[in-house]
């Protein structure tokens, strides 16, 4: 049950939120970018402490017996976080997405009507083991003239509490309100569940990580969502696929990072050039280090090979374990990952350009890319200059959530005078 001093700890941050938000759509876009310029270098200069704070946090992942995935998701080094300063950076050069005209028209009355790009408001972000979401998606926010509200995953609070103290301290030292962005102070379960509650004070809901918590926030928010889920993220085999372009995307699409939701954990390879294709794939990944879980003629390739279950196909390993296929031709594949996947990013390679538009326009996804990595599927890797998450939704906004994703829009009518007849 939730305490009544958790009620009150919520409900003050989202009523402090509120009235940064109100500044914060009011603030040029010159004082915004400064704000993230000088967040970016007190990052820097904190470096050292953000770094020993994650220690503490890796040192209790480890202890809590976190996968080896979840782990590398977790761990800051000095070039993470040089990464996440820059990050800050790339935002503050992006355009301002506020303000800008959508759309205009004029009436046969005179009246001229212009749809223009405003803040959503306050944004409320969930996340799990990823710290550097605290500096992308306050960023973000930021940038879009949003106040934003955080809340973390308990196995990186230090982390989180280290860089968003960073944060605030760049952000106030150009002028803008402290509450401009928040952090949850509690790693209190239940806060989860009373921030889902805030439609007063919240105006959307970004929830990022594995299934349990998407699947909470579905259930229990109250307020709209950015919906994020996991990343079963496929790529195709063609049968006019280059093997060497398709050793090359398959092996970064799945070893690159194998913990991010780009990553690719099922291979569709075309019968029809399975005979030269398959076993080439097959023994890249093994020798890669990386598990392979396959059907009977992906087993056939080599012993190491281990049979792959009914729950493989629907499963987002963020691990080096992929599950491999063979199916007849590209509609087949679209079937399976419409069937399987979780409407993310999927990949085609192929020099067929009939065949890749037939992937292209059927598979249901966020994300589709012909003869390129599904680790691509990236917000700065899009020239956004970072992402709050992959949208797997399809109102609003889809694929990546970046600053323009961050906006909603008004419509400004201009008159003369004008009064409706009758």
């Amino acid at each position: 049950m939730m305490t009544t001093d958790l009620q009150t700890l919520m409900t003050d941050l989202g009523q402090r939120a509120r009235a940064a938000a109100r500044v914060l759509a009011q603030t040029p876009d010159a004082a915004k970018s400064k704000a993230l310029r000088a967040a970016a270098q007190a990052i820097r200069i904190d470096a050292r402490h953000i770094i020993a704070a994650n220690a503490k946090d890796m040192e209790a992942g480890e202890a809590k017996g976190l996968s080896k995935a979840l782990l590398d998701r977790l761990m800051l080094n000095p070039a993470r976080v040089e990464a996440m300063a820059k990050g800050l950076e790339e935002i503050a050069r992006l355009p301002d997405p506020v303000g800008r005209t959508l759309a205009d028209w004029t009436r046969p009355n005179g009246l001229a009507i212009a749809r223009v790009a405003v803040p959503l408001g306050v944004i409320g972000i969930i996340y799990e083991s990823r710290p550097n979401v605290t500096a992308d998606a306050a960023g973000l926010c930021l940038k879009s003239g949003n106040a934003a509200i955080l809340r973390g995953g308990s196995e990186s609070y230090h982390s989180s509490q280290a860089i968003m103290t960073a944060l605030v301290g760049g952000i106030t030292a150009c002028g803008l309100p402290a509450d401009a962005v928040q952090m949850v102070p509690t790693t209190d379960r239940e806060a989860v569940g009373a921030m889902l509650r805030l439609s007063d004070y919240i105006d959307v809901i970004v929830p990022r990580g594995g299934k349990s918590l998407v699947a909470r926030v579905v259930e229990e928010s109250r307020i709209p969502l950015f919906q994020h889920l996991e990343g079963i993220c496929h790529t195709y085999v063609d049968g006019a696929a280059d093997l060497v372009m398709a050793k090359t995307v398959v092996l970064n699409a799945k070893m690159r990072r194998t913990g991010v939701c780009g990553a690719t954990e099922t291979l569709l390879v075309d019968r029809a050039c399975a005979a030269t294709h398959l076993a080439p794939l097959v023994t890249m990944l093994l020798e890669a280090g990386c598990e392979v879980r396959g059907d009977e003629a992906a087993q056939a390739v080599d012993a190491r090979v281990v049979a792959a279950s009914d729950e493989d196909w629907s499963t987002e390993y963020l691990d080096s374990i992929i599950s491999v296929k063979l199916v007849d031709g590209v509609a087949a594949a679209v079937e399976h990952i419409n069937r399987f996947g979780s409407h993310h990013t999927e990949a085609i390679i192929t020099g067929d350009a009939d065949a890749a538009q037939t992937f292209l326009n059927g598979c249901d996804s966020a994300i589709v890319l012909w003869n390129a990595s599904t680790q691509f599927a990236d917000g700065g890797e899009f020239g956004m200059g970072a992402e709050i998450g992959i949208s797997t939704g399809k109102l609003h906004a889809r694929g990546p959530v970046g600053v323009e994703q961050l906006c909603t829009f008004k419509y400004v009518v201009t008159g003369s005078g004008q009064v409706r007849p009758g």
